[in-house]
């Protein structure tokens, strides 16, 4: 019997190191959501779910807190337990121990992605500022840290007072690519034309261990006219990597899921995802992602048989 057993674990183990050797072995992701009381949670959790999942580099798991105003002293998800945090969550502010341990888990070398209306949440929790370097709205002002935008193709702090967080009405817009050799965007065009989203802007934080990897013009207000403004960029917490793009809007209903469906939203989010676990992208160029003038879709969420 104890031959056996030993036969057994010794094929396990080799058939562990073979689906290693064929790159097939999956990363495991936790997205974290259940409060968003402006954007409808279940089908962007249900897209970004697909996303990961149909590229077949994650194993994906969902958390989902108690709705408003139910005790969120429940809400604490084994973070540990995970390669990768994606956090699609715009409500309540965690309890001390959840939030503890997300800040343990970065610390000591996690992954975590941050999506769109995630940056807006939870502005009373210094350290979840620090892990997203920006964000919009709840109270926020400059006493979280300074604006940041592009001008003359520098990037401007701008310590100035005022609240943070704007959009207009959603419409298409082209993102252009500054970091062009950082692993996410490397091999990508610099200009592509993203779907119609809701576009924040007049974001501040902390900004620190931050790099901004993709701007647009936020022609939605006059007096920001013609600022460059960030939508993807990646932040340094203690061991950890974090990547955030405020693209990836999401409306009331299944056919307000556009925005998720660009192809240059998905394969950002998906190589934002492997360079957060493993510092590095291993995925190829597809062929059908969007240029400048150009929109594509992945309407199911996931590659065409001839993208890559």
């Amino acid at each position: 019997m104890k031959n056996n057993m030993k036969v057994l674990l010794l094929i396990l183990t080799l058939l562990s190191g073979w689906t290693t050797l064929m790159g097939q072995q999956k990363h495991k992701a936790l997205i974290v959501t259940g409060q968003d009381g402006s954007h409808w949670w279940k089908g962007s959790t249900d897209a970004i779910e697909k996303i990961l999942e149909n590229s077949g580099l994650f194993d994906v798991d969902v958390a989902v807190s108690p709705p408003y105003g139910q005790d969120i002293s429940t809400f604490r998800p084994h973070f540990r337990d995970y390669s990768l945090i994606i956090s699609n969550y715009g409500g309540t502010t965690w309890s001390q121990e959840t939030r503890q341990d997300l800040e343990q888990y970065m610390a000591n070398g996690g992954a975590l992605v941050v999506i769109h209306s995630a940056i807006v949440p939870m502005a009373d929790w210094p350290e979840y500022n620090k892990m997203t370097a920006l964000g919009a709205w709840d109270g926020r002002d400059e006493t979280v840290g300074p604006y940041v935008y592009f001008k003359n193709n520098r990037i401007v702090y701008d310590y100035s007072p005022g609240p943070a967080g704007h959009h207009g009405l959603q419409h298409p817009f082209d993102v252009t690519h500054k970091a062009t050799d950082h692993p996410i965007l490397k091999g990508l065009p610099t200009v592509w034309s993203h779907f119609k989203d809701e576009l924040y802007t007049y974001l501040r934080g902390p900004a620190e261990h931050m790099e901004v990897l993709a701007t647009t013009i936020d022609d939605t207000r006059p007096q920001g006219l013609g600022r460059e403004e960030p939508l993807m960029w990646t932040v340094n917490y203690g061991k950890g990597r974090v990547f955030v793009t405020v693209m990836g809007h999401v409306g009331n209903d299944p056919e307000l899921r556009y925005a998720m469906e660009c192809t240059g939203f998905q394969v950002t989010l998906l190589r934002g995802c492997e360079w957060a676990v493993t510092g590095k992208v291993t995925q190829a160029i597809p062929k059908d992602f969007p240029s400048k003038g150009v929109q594509t879709f992945r309407k199911e969420f996931k590659a065409p048989f001839n993208a890559k």
